[in-house]
């Protein structure tokens, strides 16, 4: 593998907030093809090394949060190196490396946590958005709200083989949170 945390780090900001958070195809195929393998060296804990740095760590949550959620978008793959983007990202801040990271990218270190179907991560990531601001409050508060209500993200549950109780059901009837 030739890549470099400046690699993925360039792709992403070059990308920018009008990439990062909206569905597009083009995009997704662009960040699947040019990290496919970067994505699967560090699942398989290749590129723990890059953790020693602040630009390093974040090219790794990039990696194990973001790129799953473009590149296999729509499938239970999406979520498959979770656990790994929550312990890097835990390291991060407790080297206060996201201090160290662009203002406009630090979202992306506390990510993780907001991704996570766990409370105390939840909250941890709704404390550190707090900093940032809105629009990250808002999106954190909610990821925090559904996770204190259900305990998981019922969007998930198809993709996951589990079964949705009638009460996450009628939240995503009703437009409740979907991804």
């Amino acid at each position: 593998m030739n890549t470099t945390p400046s690699d993925v780090l360039a792709f992403w900001q070059d990308a920018g907030p009008e990439h990062w958070f909206a569905k597009s195809d083009a995009f997704d195929r662009r960040f699947r093809e040019r990290f496919h393998d970067a994505h699967f060296a560090a699942a398989r804990r290749e590129c723990d090394g890059w953790a020693a740095s602040a630009q390093g760590a974040l090219a790794l949550l990039l990696l194990l949060d973001q790129y799953p959620r473009n590149a296999f978008r729509g499938t239970g793959h999406m979520y498959a190196t979770d656990p790994l983007a929550r312990r890097f990202a835990r390291g991060l801040l407790s080297q206060g490396f996201d201090q160290h990271v662009d203002r406009a990218l630090r979202v992306f270190c506390y990510l993780p946590l907001s991704h996570a179907e766990d409370l105390a991560d939840q909250r941890r990531a709704l404390e550190l958005n707090r900093v940032l601001g809105e629009p990250y409050v808002q999106h954190a508060q909610g990821h925090h709200d559904i996770i204190e209500r259900f305990g998981r993200f019922p969007h998930r549950n198809p993709l996951l083989g589990r079964d949705s109780t009638p009460e996450e059901v009628a939240f995503l009837a009703e437009g409740g949170f979907a991804g």
